[in-house]
């Protein structure tokens, strides 16, 4: 018998790309991916060389797992990918960075079904 809880995570993934996604594209080097995208947020502290703890938010991308296919294989994000956002005339430019030393991704769900991708804003594109 399936797992219905696992049936129910897959049924909420695919809801929230067909009703609560952007499109967006992922970039390592050469290879990109268009992924649907949920828009989220993380808090994070940083505590520089004086001793100062500085909050920041990290712009998450939540994508499905299956999708992040690069070069023809599934792909986990690293830090340095780019991740692109259409934004009316102009494209925001994403890149996946680390969470203060907790990681730059994490599951979004139990099963690994959708993977949250921690990301900062370094560019806007203009045509």
């Amino acid at each position: 018998m399936p797992d219905m809880l696992e049936q129910a995570v897959g049924w909420l993934g695919d809801v929230h790309t067909q009703h609560l996604s952007r499109a967006v594209e992922y970039v390592r080097g050469p290879e990109s991916v268009e992924l649907s995208a949920t828009l989220g947020s993380t808090r994070y502290e940083l505590t520089d060389d004086a001793g100062a703890t500085v909050e920041a938010k990290a712009t998450d991308f939540i994508v499905a797992a299956d999708e992040l296919v690069l070069g023809g294989a599934a792909a986990k994000p690293q830090i340095g990918d780019r991740i692109r956002l259409p934004a009316g005339a102009s494209v925001l430019v994403f890149e996946v960075l680390d969470l203060a030393g907790s990681g730059h991704w994490r599951p979004a769900d139990p099963f690994g079904k959708a993977l949250r991708i921690h990301a900062k804003q370094i560019d806007e594109e203009t045509p």
